[in-house]
């Protein structure tokens, strides 16, 4: 028995670890559970003392999540219960179905990863998502294992999710526990920081998160942003209007010379051409040369 013990240890070691190439985001909820327990499972030692909490190590891809396992016996559990597991406590009268004689719960603490696998539109986390799954324990090296079933048949579990710190004021907090097949399930939370259930599943403290409206401006400055519009309005169109006129001016002035040089060139045309000559440095028009006939007067 010993030597089968060891060499599942050895196997432990050897198998490389598949999921480490498979990026944490691309997991399931489901999946993640599934993951976690083989890593639980890993915690605990070739001959593990039943009724110790075993911390186990996760790949580096899901860093920040937290795993634990703890071995029981089966009537141990049922009639003596844990007092402390973590955030849990679990009482007497615990049954598990289908009945085994040994199992081991295995904790979660999803951390910063909360979100992420349980995401909860409208709400808030108040807590890191925990959890709390049971599975056989005649096979600690087994993966892939399908959860037992165990309820509370006396008095409900209790989960002390802010470790006895109240919620702040002004808060209305909820406890949110989801269910193995993906239900949601809220309650009341008990002395502000509790949460109560009797069924495994993961458990949270959420608030309802609705975004806060934009404040109204004050009525006064509507009215004094809209002056100071309509001066900004009445200088910008003084403006333009001033350019226009100064472009309409330019254009008419521009057209009346056109418009006298065209007709000194009609007149030009029209009339004879005036002889020129050089006078210094400079031509200038001359008429021609003409003399007065003499004519005799008669007496």
């Amino acid at each position: 028995m010993l030597l089968v013990e060891y060499l599942h240890l050895i196997l432990w070691l050897v198998v490389p670890v598949l999921i480490k190439a498979q990026p944490a985001t691309e997991l399931s909820a489901r999946s993640l559970d599934s993951i976690l327990q083989d890593y639980a499972f890993r915690a605990l030692v070739i001959r593990p003392r039943t009724g110790r909490i075993y911390d186990g190590n996760v790949p580096s891809n899901l860093t920040g999540i937290e795993v634990a396992a703890l071995r029981l016996r089966s009537g141990s559990l049922r009639r003596k219960g844990v007092s402390s597991y973590k955030e849990f406590h679990i009482p007497v009268g615990v049954l598990e179905q289908p009945y085994v004689e040994r199992l081991v719960l295995v904790y979660h603490n999803l951390a910063n990863w909360s979100s992420l696998y349980y995401p909860l539109p409208g709400y808030t986390y108040l807590t890191p998502i925990v959890g709390l799954l049971a599975y056989d324990a005649s096979n600690l090296s087994a993966t892939n294992l399908q959860e037992l079933d165990i309820r509370a048949s006396k008095e409900p579990m209790k989960i002390d999710l802010l470790n006895g710190q109240p919620v702040p004021e002004g808060l209305s907090p909820k406890c949110i526990y989801f269910s193995l097949d993906g239900a949601v399930q809220f309650d009341n939370v008990i002395n502000q920081s509790v949460c109560s259930a009797t069924k495994q599943g993961h458990f949270s403290i959420v608030v309802e998160f609705t975004a806060p409206s934009p404040a109204p401006a004050p009525a006064g400055g509507k009215k004094k942003n809209y002056k100071i519009w309509i001066i900004v309005g009445s200088v910008v169109g003084g403006g333009l209007l001033l350019l226009l006129l100064c472009i309409l001016f330019a254009c008419l002035r521009k057209y009346r010379q056109q418009r006298r040089i065209q007709r000194m060139e009609e007149a030009a045309e029209r009339g004879e051409p005036l002889l020129m000559a050089n006078v210094g440095f400079t031509k200038a028009p001359v008429a021609l040369e003409t003399r007065t006939r003499p004519s005799l007067e008669d007496d």
